[in-house]
């Protein structure tokens, strides 16, 4: 049996695990993501936990295939770097696989997190019978993974799927990247929370505005409404570009479940363009629980 090393890095936290070729969690740990460190320290800590696991687990050093890492973008993937992350700032332009090829004797691939989730969809998830299939992640912020012809499309430095920029709304206000309206603006956790706080005069979690919204609380209801009328223009989008033959949506807000895919189903049945792709499916990401640490590990294990 041959093992991958996954590393899931975020904002808050960094998830490491060995996986093996079937995607069993065979050992997991994780350490935060410290903002008071360097990212070099921040290295060190992770490459003493990816050995204190493979020590633990009793996995020979030739049984282990490589080390795989999904990281929030942007990146350049081809130099090994994370460039300009916004929930990581003091990462910027940081040579990740050169540092961690410091510690750790295993060859080392870096994706987008949420291109690491996409393989990971294909590999054991909502998409194992697809050839082409768009996974979207919808938290924080908004990304997606796009899988067509069956491989990954990853692009020039790494960064296919920044969807969350697309401009949905201009009228909604300033995304932290310049832009007005954008994708994950109008229609992340972030902004939900944001839209129902202003809206109610008091903080709310995006989980509260979606208990108030299911409980018939009229103006929340409304803004919750519109936050699915935005996720299905984002689904139109890509539909109309790429042509899939599935959508897949994970992530936090896609935990409220079936009002949220049955009106963004509903909305592409509508209006996306072609007639088939009125029916592409839209459907929930299989993998919940520890899908960072199998993304990361599919990069390793699956051929892309």
């Amino acid at each position: 049996m041959k093992y991958a090393i996954g590393i899931d890095i975020g904002g808050t936290k960094t998830a490491i695990g060995i996986i093996s070729a079937d995607g069993d969690v065979i050992q997991k740990s994780s350490i935060p993501t410290d903002p008071t460190v360097t990212p070099y320290v921040m290295v060190d800590r992770i490459a003493e936990t990816v050995l204190t696991l493979v020590h633990n687990s009793g996995i020979a050093g030739q049984d282990i295939d490589g080390v795989g890492i999904g990281a929030p973008g942007p990146l350049d993937t081809r130099n090994g770097q994370i460039t300009c992350p916004p929930n990581l700032p003091g990462w910027r332009d940081f040579p990740l696989i050169h540092e961690l090829k410091r510690h750790l004797p295993y060859s080392i691939k870096l994706e987008n997190d949420a291109t690491a989730a996409t393989l990971a969809e294909k590999w054991l998830g909502a998409a194992k019978d697809e050839q082409h299939f768009v996974f979207i992640t919808i938290s924080t912020g908004i990304g997606a993974g796009i899988y067509m012809h069956g491989k990954l499309i990853t692009g020039a430095s790494g960064n296919a799927g920044d969807v969350g920029h697309f401009v949905i709304d201009p009228a909604a206000g300033v995304c932290v990247c310049g832009q007005r309206g954008c994708w994950e603006y109008v229609a992340s956790g972030t902004a939900i929370a944001r839209q129902a706080s202003e809206l109610l005069g008091h903080s709310v979690t995006s989980k509260e505005a979606f208990e108030l919204a299911a409980s018939g609380h009229p103006a929340t209801k409304e803004l919750i409404d519109n936050v699915y009328r935005y996720i299905g223009i984002g689904c139109v989008t890509l539909i109309n570009t790429l042509d899939p033959e599935k959508i897949v949506i994970g992530g936090g807000v896609s935990q409220v479940g079936e009002p949220l895919f049955e009106a963004v189903q509903d909305y592409v049945g509508k209006y996306a363009l072609n007639p088939s792709g009125r029916k592409t499916p839209i459907v929930p990401a299989a993998l919940q629980q520890d899908a960072g640490l199998i993304g990361a590990a599919a990069l390793v294990h699956m051929s892309y």
